[in-house]
């Protein structure tokens, strides 16, 4: 009688085992896909339509490859911090910049508008290379990436604000000269604030640079390339089937 009862107790070994191997092999991210974000219209917002061009984008992204995704939404300082630390799986939207490969893999990219200043219509402000924005007060955001050759410059005069809406006060008050932000997040920003302040600014030429957004997925946490991996594959069938193309109309992009 003890053999039937050792051959049971060893299935039941076996059977654990089995277990406890299949749940060190699950993915690292089982559940919803943590992101931390920030409010930017209208590329993501609380508010927004489905959260925004960038959030249905993502969502959509995973979704196809059977994962749900949760925005953590904060100020944008705050969310590379966390992210930095491996306390989320990752976070958006990025520009690129060779320094964040240290710390982060990031995704294939999201299309993006182009980068520049805003300032008054009624001021006389012009520029061609970085030396001639040298007189002028240039509001930025604290935390963002810009472009290399900006964020280097240590000579230009430049404020920096928690959110670009600040700066939009700012601008429009005359407390700055110039405003640094992305072309269609300014001109939403003035929208909403006040339809007057709309016709108040306007988007400067030359442009900084075109842009492109990543999701960033930090080196720090076990199974980011993996995660990464599993979002550029979602990505890449979203654009061959149009599914991508069709969401940037629908947001006027």
């Amino acid at each position: 009688m003890a053999k039937p009862r050792c051959r049971r107790r060893a299935c039941r070994l076996s059977a654990l085992l089995l277990l406890f191997t299949l749940l060190l092999a699950a993915p690292v991210w089982a559940g919803s896909v943590r992101l931390a974000t920030l409010e930017w219209a209208p590329y993501i917002g609380q508010a927004l339509p489905d959260g925004g061009f960038v959030a249905e984008v993502v969502r959509e992204a995973f979704k196809r490859q059977g994962q749900g995704v949760e925005f953590r939404f904060m100020p944008w300082a705050r969310v590379v911090v966390v992210a930095k630390a491996g306390e989320v799986a990752g976070y958006l939207p990025e520009y690129y910049a060779k320094e964040l490969e240290k710390d982060f893999l990031l995704s294939e990219p999201l299309p993006a508008g182009p980068l520049g200043f805003f300032k008054l219509k009624n001021r006389a402000v012009s520029w061609k290379t970085l030396d001639d924005l040298k007189p002028y007060r240039i509001g930025v955001v604290r935390g963002y990436v810009n472009t290399r050759e900006f964020d280097a410059r240590k000579d230009l005069k430049k404020e920096e604000v928690a959110e670009d809406v600040l700066n939009l006060r700012k601008l429009v008050a005359g407390r700055i000269d110039l405003m640094l932000a992305d072309k269609y997040v300014g001109q939403y920003l003035a929208r909403k604030e006040n339809p007057q302040d709309a016709d108040k600014i306007e988007f400067m030429s030359p442009v900084l640079e075109g842009k492109e957004l990543f999701v960033c997925f930090p080196k720090a946490r076990p199974g980011s390339k993996a995660l990464r991996d599993t979002f550029n594959q979602g990505l890449r069938t979203m654009k061959a089937d149009g599914t991508l193309q069709a969401i940037m109309k629908r947001y006027g992009f």
